[in-house]
């Protein structure tokens, strides 16, 4: 078979034959180079470890910590040139680092091995990003906090099944909210707890003869301890794992808030407006205003749940210690946390700008019989009814009020007594929907006043 007949068959992208397959396979910088700057903070502690050990001399750790500063500055001025034929961020840096310090740079890698050194680069990233997350739930809390202290005593129906269940506040749904990114906040935090130990030093897979500072080195890059087994160090990647577990529930919890928004915000419901900050017109329908921020985090979802199962399957099967499967542990978990990073923001955004309409939640709420359940416990509690018995003469009422194209206020007490003689005409006090609200005073109800208590109370949990 002749060359090109060979080049045909690896197609026009792989002319070259195979040795451009392997190195577009075997290449990871076009996605790692991400990771710089935890790459260079964690060079930077071990050369100042070793330099404290005796290992190298003050002279090369001061010359290697000063050029990798050089190396960061050229990265993040966009001057550096990256290379795929050097693989990865941490080839790419050090040979960089020789061109500018010459032979010390060799002794940098002293002690540590690639696969050390590329588990303590991508928990330092990760445990940026949950650092990020934290800030981007505080932020959505707030803002939710703030619709809910203005809103505590604003009526809206509440749903079960999408049907009007019972009269809820504003506050109250809200607060629900708060509590799911309030559970999410503390995931974070746990996570980032668990996952705050140092492979640096585990080298390759077995340690190191090198009399190493594992201690100094994780004080240095803000670690809690040394990891305490080195084949554990160099092929865990539970933490990343953990990572997008976290980001999936609270993805979750995103995309059931953003549902809403889009079912709120349509000329059905009118609930809501959203700003114009956070909509889009038609192109062809001048009165349509789209919830796509809304959509969009809804849709973007569904990437970050994809990452945890490709993580997942990517771990599953492989044996101790480093595999260069792990290879693919970074690209799922660097768009996860971007689209979460991003769902956040635009969901902080959206609370804080939307605008809940309080007369059309009102009239929603006063409608669909949704005081039926006050109405039966007043049966229970005025008239000794069984709960059972009382639930079947609120049925007899709903129905006939539905044969009257009412609703249960707007029924006589003449029409009520007809259903069950014992009902009085302090029936209507539990018939509105603001009573209705104001009696749910259990803890945890939606009463208005248990609504401003549970504000509170993350007011200064979070203060």
């Amino acid at each position: 078979m002749s060359d090109n007949s060979s080049n045909q068959m690896w197609g026009g992208r792989f002319a070259a034959g195979p040795d451009a397959i392997m190195e577009a396979i075997n290449a990871s910088i076009s996605y790692d180079q991400r990771m710089a700057p935890q790459d260079i903070a964690g060079s930077r502690a071990h050369a100042a470890m070793l330099a404290a050990q005796g290992i190298i001399t003050d002279s090369d750790a001061t010359a290697i910590r000063e050029g990798l500063l050089t190396v960061l500055s050229e990265i993040e001025a966009g001057e550096f040139q990256f290379s795929t034929a050097l693989e990865d961020i941490h080839m790419n840096v050090e040979a960089r680092l020789k061109e500018i310090v010459g032979e010390p740079a060799g002794r940098l890698h002293t002690g540590r091995s690639r696969n050390d050194q590329v588990a303590t680069d991508f928990r330092l990233w990760t445990r940026d990003q949950l650092d990020a997350a934290e800030s981007g739930l505080l932020a959505l809390i707030h803002a939710l906090l703030s619709q809910a202290e203005a809103g505590a005593d604003w009526v809206m129906p509440g749903f079960t099944h999408l049907q009007t269940a019972q009269p809820v506040t504003w506050g109250h749904h809200m607060m629900a909210y708060v509590e799911m990114f309030g559970r999410d906040l503390s995931r974070v935090r746990d996570a980032r707890k668990r996952m705050n130990e140092n492979p640096l030093g585990a080298a390759a897979l077995a340690g190191t003869g090198f009399p190493l500072d594992r201690e100094m080195t994780s004080r240095d890059l803000g670690f809690d301890r040394p990891m305490a087994n080195s084949l554990d160090a160099v092929s865990a990647r539970d933490f990343a794992i953990e990572f997008l577990s976290v980001a999936s529930i609270s993805a979750m919890h995103l995309s059931r808030f953003a549902e809403e928004l889009v079912i709120w915000s349509s000329a059905q419901f009118r609930f809501v407006t959203l700003s114009d900050r956070f909509s889009t017109g038609s192109s062809i329908m001048p009165q349509k205003k789209n919830p796509d921020a809304a959509e969009l985090i809804r849709a973007k979802i569904g990437r970050i749940f994809g990452a945890n199962v490709a993580l997942m399957m990517v771990m599953k099967g492989l044996p101790l210690a480093y595999s260069k499967d792990m290879q693919e542990d970074k690209e799922q978990v660097f768009d996860a946390a971007d689209n979460w990073m991003l769902a956040l923001a635009a969901m902080e955004g959206m609370v804080k700008d939307m605008t809940a309409n309080r007369a059309e939640l009102e009239a929603a709420a006063s409608s669909g019989f949704s005081t039926a359940t006050d109405l039966a416990d007043w049966l229970v509690r005025e008239t000794n009814l069984p709960f059972r018995d009382a639930h079947h003469v609120t049925g007899a009422l709903v129905a006939l009020a539905e044969q009257k194209g009412c609703d249960l206020p707007d029924l006589t007490l003449e029409d009520m007594q007809n259903v069950h003689a014992n009902i009085d005409k302090s029936i209507y006090d539990v018939l509105g929907v603001h009573n209705s609200v104001a009696s749910r005073m259990s803890y945890g109800g939606t009463a208005p006043a248990r609504v401003r208590e549970q504000v509170a109370r993350w007011k200064e949990a979070l203060a």
